[in-house]
């Protein structure tokens, strides 16, 4: 039986300049530039400023404001130019260097080979096909259903074996393997031969379970020889990379060609500043054909002039809402920089990861009275320039534990604390969990067994078992 009856919600509608505000905020500095041209672009209202001394220079028809437009439902005055911006049209960044890509590296080798056109297309799809590591690890018989579906290339499992052999005598060694095992034997392969290196071939394919378990006593056993030979063996191994996608950096991507800091903190005369990269976001302006369109308008009855003087109207708004959200988006990405910058305060001074303070996002949401949702949005795929190099701002935030002091201490201190334990260990003789407790407890930090192995997990670094070393 249906019923019917009345409910009342309330809901709340953000307006179109906070929708604005909140995508320009989520935005790096790169990505916004980006953004302005497009708005720019697309928005016929809008006309970059020039500086006054060209504009003087040249037969440019003079501009105007949209602030001079008046109507009955007047447009709400706002600052057209932010002052925290240069005019300077290209600013120069600090960026992190980028190398050919991984991918591009492959496909340039690939063109040096001699191959049919179908053969070339096969080998080009298994290149996209390798993660960033350079391995294979989707089947054969999956790629060659690809190729059909998406690529209408009909191939066979053969085929791709064959294309792949040729894949896996590109550089990086390696690149291509469909597992670890078959990854160092690629590039063991290209060793001279040598006693060391044939025990290690054999190792690798005879007794790689067992190599990677670290039971050596098994191996020597096995394949009788000696500790000797096994040493020697173990490193040409260790000699290999395990990750051959790793050797090209791959930070050249569609997305993002360079990483370009939104802060910079300089530390002077014992204090530290803040400011935002010189930008240049141009003023906005109204044509004067525009303006006047509006203007006739207003008294007008016409039909037509009405329609135009409409379409001009919302895009008036749309200017006025993007220029005002660019406002709000510094005015936010400032004052939460400046509250990590204070609450950080002793880090940031020296660099020092032991004076790096436990930090959530809900510590500065309350410093800047913003909700937590904002602080995570200008976290989000932002950087700054300091002093001691260029940091994610995800890289200040960490919970955090007591010490025998009941002093809070950040878990990233934590963690450097444990792996320095780890990395002046007896290597012959590992550091066990309950071992790696009392180390830590003798360095002052209260940690369980279970947080030390959780931490050692996070670190990649493997039980003592496997960091055994003969």
């Amino acid at each position: 039986m249906l019923k019917q009856g009345l409910e009342l919600k309330q809901t709340q509608k953000l307006s179109p300049l906070q929708i604005q505000t909140i995508k320009l905020i989520e935005l790096p500095i790169q990505e916004l530039e980006q953004r302005v041209r497009k708005e720019l672009e697309e928005n016929p209202v809008l006309d970059e400023d020039l500086p006054k001394e060209k504009e003087d220079e040249g037969e440019t028809p003079r501009e105007v404001s949209l602030s001079e437009y008046k109507e009955d439902d007047a447009i709400p005055s706002y600052r057209l130019r932010t002052d925290n911006y240069s005019k300077e049209e290209r600013p120069q960044y600090s960026t992190f260097s980028v190398k050919e890509s991984f991918t591009q590296s492959l496909q340039e080798q690939l063109g040096y080979r001699q191959l049919t056109e179908h053969q070339y297309a096969v080998a080009s799809f298994l290149i996209g096909s390798l993660d960033d590591d350079g391995y294979l690890r989707r089947g054969l018989d999956n790629i060659v259903d690809d190729l059909s579906f998406r690529a209408n290339i009909e191939t066979t499992e053969e085929e791709l074996l064959e294309m792949l052999k040729v894949i896996q005598e590109f550089e990086p060694a390696g690149v291509g393997a469909r597992d670890l095992r078959e990854c160092l034997l690629i590039q063991i392969r290209n060793f001279k031969k040598t006693p060391d290196v044939e025990v290690a071939v054999k190792i690798l394919k005879n007794h790689f379970h067992e190599f990677t378990s670290k039971h050596y006593q098994k191996i020597m056993t096995r394949m009788n020889i000696t500790e000797d030979q096994l040493r020697g063996a173990i490193s040409k191994i260790l000699k290999l990379n395990p990750s051959p996608g790793g050797q090209i950096d791959d930070s050249y991507s569609d997305q993002a060609q360079q990483i370009v800091p939104d802060f910079v903190l300089e530390y002077q005369d014992g204090e530290l500043k803040l400011s935002m990269p010189r930008f240049s976001i141009p003023e906005l302006r109204v044509n004067r054909k525009y303006a006047e369109l509006l203007m006739d308008a207003a008294n007008s009855s016409e039909r037509e002039k009405k329609e135009a003087a409409a379409f001009v109207k919302k895009k008036l708004d749309s200017a006025k809402w993007f220029v005002e959200a660019i406002k709000q988006r510094h005015n936010t990405l400032s004052s939460t920089m400046q509250a990590i910058v204070d609450y950080q305060r002793d880090y940031f001074i020296d660099g020092d990861e032991a004076h790096l303070k436990p930090m959530v996002l809900k510590d500065i949401a309350e410093k800047t009275g913003y909700d937590i949702s904002t602080i995570s949005r200008v976290v989000n795929s932002k950087y700054i320039e300091t002093h001691f190099g260029i940091y994610s701002l995800k890289y200040f935030f960490s919970e955090g534990l007591e010490n025998q002091d009941g002093e809070e201490v950040s878990t990233r201190e934590l963690k450097k604390a444990l792996l320095e334990c780890v990395e002046s260990e007896d290597k012959h003789k590992p550091l066990t969990d309950d071992e790696l407790v009392v180390k830590m407890t003798e360095k002052g930090y209260k940690v369980a067994r279970r947080t030390i192995a959780k931490y050692r997990d996070q670190l990649g670094i493997p039980k003592a078992r496997l960091r055994k070393e003969i």
